[in-house]
């Protein structure tokens, strides 16, 4: 099964999970409300599978816009509920089993106690609730004075106190998911965190010590983002007066024809010695390929580092940075290439390198590099996603070392990104701008 059918599969396994739980449940066998619930899911599902195939479809920027919004927005949402309403499985049940063996306790009640209309204070919620699956209101039978036909009376409490258990579960879902959506578009949308880390190198000249490093990353230009998306980041970098900018790939979700005009920001960029770029996945997703991309940031005065390297001097000391191409590239023959890049430069020197994945850093180690500047993961983007990050790569965000042969670490540094992929939403995982300080 290839990743297309993956994504179908669990968009159909989830949309049933959330019928079944939230539709089936909380709803009576008939009612219109179940109908109309069941087709706004069915419609929810198929949006879905349009928003992921827009850019396939051909469908023009502005179409997979107008498609995009609503299709991410109840992909996040559709993600919390989920979460939410397996969260709230295990105090659904407790509830449903104390309820279940509190019948079992209080046995049928008899015509006489039924005629006489009173109920226990756990019916009260029932009484004034919904009319129980044979039709008729509970509280009819217990106001009338008249003693119900053996087999419903009995039941019919116990059924709606069913339905309030369900309805009230599916409600704290909805809040729940409503909630930390909202929350979640509200951080992905808003300015960027500025992480301010210091970064010790053994080999780091003195001379250099306090060199300036902004890193970002998962920049992701494409149809939920403009202009100002790319002009708020250039002014914040802007802000740090670093020595250097480095951009980790994942710039853009889209060609140029689509997207250059929410690039051209970058040219604005401002550091002592220039700005760098390496390629990420998404830029191998494109209809027209990176090259497009690579020539396009020439123009904007952005270096690409195609598995190569440029020398950093600074107060007479020299540092390596280096860049390759993401794994990606790799069935096109544009993959990395750390012989290339690193091939016949003074072993003395200190050496940073740019790699879009973290999980590069192995092969990065046993090159000698001191230190890796990466991204792709988001950080895990929307909680608890952060959790299985960790199969793919080993490090989700922040600082980490591996060690390298021959005594030594190459550190890493993974970046949370500055943008998002897919549902304009973070929750766990505040989009970011990093300023590394080298110290010797």
């Amino acid at each position: 099964m290839g990743f297309a059918g993956m994504i179908l599969t669990a968009v159909v396994v989830v949309h049933l999970y959330l019928w079944w739980r939230l539709v089936r449940a909380s709803t009576a066998p008939g009612a219109r409300s179940r109908r109309v619930l069941t087709w706004v899911l069915v419609a929810l599902a198929a949006l879905m599978v349009v928003t992921f195939a827009g850019s396939r479809l051909g469908l023009g920027m502005d179409v997979e816009r107008a498609v995009a919004w609503p299709g991410y927005l109840w992909l996040a949402l559709m993600f919390y509920l989920f979460v939410f309403g397996l969260v709230m499985e295990v105090p659904r049940a407790i509830a449903m089993f104390l309820l279940s063996r509190r019948r079992r306790t209080a046995g049928p009640a008899t015509p006489g106690e039924q005629a006489e209309g009173e109920a226990s204070p756990a019916d009260e919620v029932v009484l004034a609730g919904a009319p129980a699956q044979g039709g008729s209101p509970s509280r009819g039978a217990a106001t009338t004075g008249r003693p119900a036909p053996q087999g419903t009376a009995a039941d019919a409490p116990a059924i709606d106190r069913r339905l309030f258990i369900s309805r009230t579960a599916s409600a704290v879902v909805a809040a729940g998911a409503l909630a930390t959506v909202g929350y979640g578009v509200s951080r992905a949308l808003g300015d960027p965190v500025i992480e301010r880390v210091p970064i010790r190198l053994p080999r780091l000249d003195p001379r250099m010590s306090g060199l300036r490093i902004a890193v970002v990353s998962d920049i992701h230009l494409g149809p939920l983002t403009g202009r100002g998306h790319t002009e708020r980041i250039v002014r914040m970098i802007n802000g740090l007066e670093a020595d250097a900018v480095t951009i980790v790939g994942d710039l853009v979700d889209g060609t140029v024809a689509e997207l250059g005009r929410l690039a051209t920001p970058l040219k604005s960029l401002e550091s002592r010695y220039g700005a760098y770029f390496v390629t990420g996945n998404h830029e191998y997703y494109t209809a027209k390929g990176p090259q497009e991309w690579i020539e396009e940031l020439r123009s904007l005065g952005v270096r690409p580092l195609r598995n190569e390297r440029a020398e950093i001097r600074h107060a007479g000391a020299v540092l390596d940075l280096a860049g390759v191409n993401d794994l990606n590239g790799t069935p096109s023959g544009d993959g990395p290439d750390l012989d290339k890049a690193l091939g016949g430069r003074d072993a003395n020197r200190p050496v940073v390198l740019m790699a879009h994945q973290p999980v590069q850093v192995t092969q990065a180690a046993a090159h000698g590099v001191d230190l890796q500047l990466s991204g792709h993961t988001h950080g895990g983007q929307m909680a608890p996603f952060n959790l299985l990050v960790p199969l793919q790569q080993p490090v989700v965000a922040g600082l980490a070392s591996v060690p390298r042969r021959g005594g030594g670490d190459t550190q890493v540094y993974v970046t949370r990104g500055a943008g998002f992929w897919g549902p304009p939403v973070r929750v766990g995982a505040p989009p970011e701008i990093t300023l590394i300080e080298l110290r010797a």
